[in-house]
């Protein structure tokens, strides 16, 4: 812990350069850099501290917090979150007792300076969010983790690097719900005492599905149109060259393309309009019509219209040494999945995806036009049942919402906090 305190300290500067940058640029807000520090809007009452790091994390999440609201009435909770966008959309959950902040920096003072504001009574963390300093700072107060996932490559890493480090912080949770149970096993053989893992629930599974009315009216039919759901820096190009391709053939002539990260539209658009593309921009409340070749997504906290546009969903982050993100939305929505080859974020789902025939493997970014040519109209119906069919379960939220209240009240009830 002593070696983990000296490394935040000396990259201090660098975090605190890079939140004024992202404020410079819009990505958050000045007020989130205060927030960053541990700046936060005082709380008269003790709060439970919720974390998940960016949108997934917390989109993920709001079943849980829902859940917990419910069941703690009365109660207050604090969000923080890493990024600008996950800020906003929390923020524009509206929930009542709920306040929304950046997180604080893991650093002693920062901590100290947030808890001196919020009195956490208790923390709990979104899927692999694992800060030592923060974890510490909790000594002697619930520390929950739900949605946990651990990879085998993550687990050898944290044996071999921090081992010591990682013992002290699982010594501390209260409670460990994990997405699954190969994390679960990785979890407890790292140290964690199996008396303390709560019911599993794969948080994105839990999702309730979202059925708002669309911003406007479809113009393109549902199978001719492709998403490409959650993309990175590198992503877009090789799939607007698949894209091109396929359309050229008279397969899927329309593309939904969303960002993971909407402040990089600018240079997305730039990439479109090189190729050619007619193009509509969703920030600049652009409506797309017949003619529109690419609509640029660059908003937040809108994926399920788009999912349900798209007869097909390639799921960006998947091509590259990002993990992927949720094929659960995606298969919800009736949208046959494409996915890349690396998607340990999501490794049990995919792999049911993938053995049930639920999704497409594409195993690199040159085989990608030929699969979407392969794509017609009953493969794609054929491919979102089956993906519907395989992640039906994700878990038991009930049983995790009232093991998390046994871990905050625990004069409500007697013995392990865990499962019942």
């Amino acid at each position: 812990m002593m070696l983990y305190r000296f490394a935040i300290m000396f990259a201090f500067p660098v975090l605190l350069i890079h939140a004024a940058l992202q404020a410079l640029r819009g990505a958050i807000p000045w007020r989130g850099v205060a927030e960053r520090l541990g700046r936060v809007e005082a709380s008269a009452d003790a709060v439970i501290w919720l974390h998940g790091a960016s949108l997934g994390e917390l989109t993920s999440a709001r079943p849980l917090l829902d859940s917990l609201c419910q069941a703690l009435p009365g109660r207050r909770f604090i969000v923080t979150c890493n990024t600008g966008t996950a800020r906003a959309m929390a923020l524009g959950w509206h929930l009542p007792g709920v306040s929304v902040a950046l997180a604080p920096f893991d650093v002693s003072w920062c901590l100290a300076a947030f808890q001196a504001r919020v009195r956490p009574a208790a923390l709990i963390l979104v899927e692999s969010e694992l800060w030592p300093a923060r974890i510490a700072a909790m000594r002697g107060r619930p520390v929950i983790l739900v949605g946990a996932r651990l990879s085998e490559r993550s687990a050898r890493r944290w044996a071999r690097v921090a081992g010591g480090l990682v013992r002290q912080m699982l010594a501390q949770v209260t409670l460990l719900s994990a997405q699954d149970a190969a994390s679960e096993a990785r979890f407890v053989d790292l140290g964690l005492p199996p008396a303390r893992l709560a019911p599993r629930l794969m948080l994105k599974a839990a999702l309730p599905l979202a059925l708002r009315d669309l911003p406007f009216g479809n113009p393109h039919a549902r199978a001719d149109t492709l998403l490409a759901a959650s993309t990175h820096e590198g992503d877009e190009a090789p799939i607007l060259n698949a894209f091109v391709a396929a359309r050229a053939a008279g397969v899927f002539r329309h593309l939904i393309l969303a960002p993971r990260h909407p402040h990089r539209g600018g240079v997305v658009a730039k990439a479109i309009v090189a190729r050619g593309l007619t193009l509509a921009v969703r920030s600049a409340r652009a409506v797309p019509d017949a003619t529109t070749d690419v609509y640029l997504a660059d908003t937040t906290g809108e994926m399920d219209h788009w999912y349900r546009m798209a007869g097909a969903t390639l799921i960006g982050g998947t091509f590259s040494d990002r993990g992927g993100h949720t094929p659960f939305e995606p298969a919800a929505h009736g949208s046959a999945i494409l996915h890349g080859p690396d998607v340990r974020n999501f490794a049990e789902a995919f792999d049911l995806l993938d053995r049930s025939g639920g999704a497409v493997l594409v195993p690199d970014w040159n085989a990608l036009a030929g699969v979407l040519l392969t794509m017609t109209v009953a493969r794609q119906q054929a491919l979102a049942g089956r993906a519907r069919a395989a992640l039906a379960d994700p878990g038991d939220l009930d049983g995790l919402t009232a093991a998390i209240v046994r871990a905050l009240t625990p004069d409500a009830g007697q013995g392990d906090p865990g499962r019942h």
